[in-house]
């Protein structure tokens, strides 16, 4: 298992100053507290017409654009002191995107992390993947953490345990050291769980073979753990679990989760190598996840 890095974490927070803004930069915090991690409090402000116009009109809007962006990094700063955030740096930058905004300055700084919020339109804690998010998840070199939306009402202390939704392939597979680095990390229990979908159609269902699969599964979960190098560094323990439903989201009610709780999720294999690329069932768990969650890169841990 390659050796924990001991620099602390960096982590780039997309900010605006709505309730998106303040569920992440309550994330960054919990992170930051449980990891000694620097914060850069981002905001990625439109970028000025490329084609010239009238003087007066162009010398508003640029006004405008630093009064804006000026105003959303003071709220920035006392949003990160009511986070509880201590080490934070503020960051702007100009982009037509505020994901690539992100994914530009998170190269720049050599972040190991960026933190957004939910869309407004979802459900409360629950994730709802907005714009900027839907396109961190298939583009960005860096892992992805997305909060709840209302995180920021209730924020936990710190992070108490890490579940990872394993299923037994390669990416799925070199992710894994990376959970368990996380784990040992945080001195936190491990969780590893697979989700069995028993809707009709699926062909788990149409084959008559549910059981059977459940003993697949579980045989893949163990077999994953299995070996001193990967476990003998967790002192909290590592667990295993088969999780079935319907859908993702009656599947994951179907287990306890507790406060604290971050759920690290895989990148699709067909995605590009070294880029976070959600497929369809790491979606799914995104969005019926009832904690934060965190997508990793392809070969993260390479």
């Amino acid at each position: 298992m390659p050796a924990v890095r001991t620099h602390p974490i960096r982590m780039i927070t997309g900010y605006a100053p709505d309730a998106r803004g303040r569920d992440a930069l309550a994330l960054s915090g919990v992170i930051a507290r449980a990891l000694n991690g620097h914060v850069i409090v981002a905001n990625v402000r439109p970028t000025t017409w490329e084609t010239p116009g009238p003087g007066r009109v162009d010398a508003e809007w640029k006004a405008y654009l630093r009064e804006r962006q000026d105003a959303a990094l003071a709220a920035a700063a006392k949003a990160g002191e009511e986070a509880g955030l201590t080490d934070v740096e503020p960051a702007t930058t100009a982009h037509r995107s505020a994901a690539l905004g992100l994914v530009r300055l998170s190269v720049q700084e050599e972040c190991d992390l960026i933190v957004v919020g939910s869309a407004p339109h979802g459900p409360r804690d629950r994730i709802a993947v907005g714009g900027t998010a839907d396109q961190l998840l298939h583009t960005s070199r860096t892992p992805v953490a997305i909060a709840p939306r209302g995180y920021a009402n209730d924020p936990p202390d710190t992070l108490t345990r890490i579940t990872y939704a394993y299923h037994r392939s390669p990416t799925c597979d070199d992710a894994l050291p990376l959970a368990i680095r996380a784990a040992v990390k945080l001195e936190v229990p491990l969780r590893l769980i697979t989700v069995l979908l028993t809707e009709h159609g699926t062909p788990e269902v149409e084959e008559g073979v549910i059981e059977e699969v459940r003993d697949r599964y579980e045989r893949d979960l163990r077999a994953a753990v299995r070996g001193p190098r990967r476990t003998a560094a967790l002192r909290q323990g590592v667990s295993t679990e088969v999780v079935a439903g319907p859908d993702a989201a009656r599947a994951l009610a179907e287990t306890t989760w507790i406060p604290g709780e971050l759920l690290l999720c895989g990148s699709s294999s067909a995605g590009p190598v070294r880029r976070v690329f959600t497929g369809d069932m790491s979606l799914k768990l995104v969005r019926a996840a009832p904690c934060p969650v965190v997508v990793l890169a392809r070969s993260a841990t390479r």
